[in-house]
């Protein structure tokens, strides 16, 4: 039995399967970023005696959102959460658990979940993005995770896209597009996408309603042929596709693999990432890889953390 732990800045979640990735249990807490990495902790600490009694785990994975040194455990920082840097996690839960640890970025070991049980299976090597709270990359070659220097590599997000020091994340990250939403809604209130999500969102005990989740609502609002949706759509897919051409460039994956929760928006995302790929790649790499959905959905980080304490442990 294996624990694994997505640490995001949304979201919390927790599962227990076995080596094959299979999911047994599940536990999903929502996060306060406004409380930091101090806030996430305490939150662990009260999740993990559900799993640790009376089952006997063996070991725990855990994806965590943002570069570390995946040999140690320790995080380098999120940039999301603040808190974290320097922090030893992989010696603070094994103190909790008394079980091996194993952590690694979020987006890599999402990547190894989607290249072994998910959408990459029959594709080598393959490349993974997150599109959450932040945005990251993960490549996946012969079924291992690529490592590059400690702490960390396939920094999609911090890819720029200009010389003024745009960066990749401040424009596809489910947070960017929830922001150009609520700019959207100041200038053009009785749109479509900006009555969609003029619903309140979920409140946190204690702390109100935080603005963010409105990006959920930019599929309804596509089906439904709204044109601020789908000009937010092809700003955000023409960006992550400039970003994304120089990854094939590099490394030339077989796929590339769209995950996290602005993935959810689904096969109108895909498409237009594909469409806006395959101009800005050289004509020998034509017609460029494939650009597919997470198979896994929001379970490709757990199911990755299970893959990886049982490849850790298995040598």
């Amino acid at each position: 039995m294996i624990l694994g732990i997505e640490i995001g800045g949304t979201k919390l979640p927790f599962v227990t399967g076995d080596e094959s990735g299979n999911i047994l249990e599940r536990l999903r807490l929502q996060v306060d970023p406004a409380l930091g990495a101090g806030g996430i902790r305490k939150q662990i600490e009260r999740a993990l005696p559900q799993f640790l009694d009376p089952r006997h785990i063996t070991a725990v994975g855990v994806g965590f959102g943002g570069p570390v040194d995946w040999r140690t455990g320790k995080i380098a920082r999120s940039h999301q959460i603040e808190g974290w840097s320097g922090f030893d996690l992989a010696a603070w839960i094994g103190g909790l658990t008394r079980t091996p640890v194993f952590v690694d970025n979020d987006a890599n070991v999402g990547a190894l979940g989607e290249a072994t049980l998910g959408a990459g299976s029959e594709f080598n090597p393959v490349f993974y993005v997150t599109l959450g709270s932040g945005v990251g990359g993960g490549l996946v070659v012969d079924g291992r995770i690529y490592h590059g220097a400690t702490p960390g590599e396939s920094e999609l997000g911090h890819v720029r896209l200009d010389r003024a020091g745009t960066i990749l994340e401040s424009r596809c990250s489910g947070w960017a597009v929830d922001a150009r939403i609520r700019e959207l809604k100041t200038r053009e209130p009785d749109c479509l996408l900006a009555r969609l999500s003029a619903s309140p969102p979920l409140s946190l005990p204690g702390r109100g309603t935080p603005p963010g989740g409105e990006a959920k609502h930019l599929s309804a609002a596509l089906q439904q042929g709204d044109v601020h949706a789908a000009r937010i759509l092809q700003e955000t897919a023409a960006d992550l596709a400039f970003g994304l051409s120089h990854v094939v460039h590099l490394f030339h994956s077989e796929v590339i693999i769209l995950g996290g929760g602005l993935s959810q928006v689904g096969e109108p995302l895909r498409v237009a990432v594909q469409a806006a790929l395959r101009p800005l790649l050289m004509a020998v790499f034509q017609p460029g890889p494939l650009v597919g959905l997470a198979a896994l959905g929001e379970d490709a980080v757990p199911v990755g953390a299970l893959r990886m304490a049982a490849l850790a442990l298995a040598g």
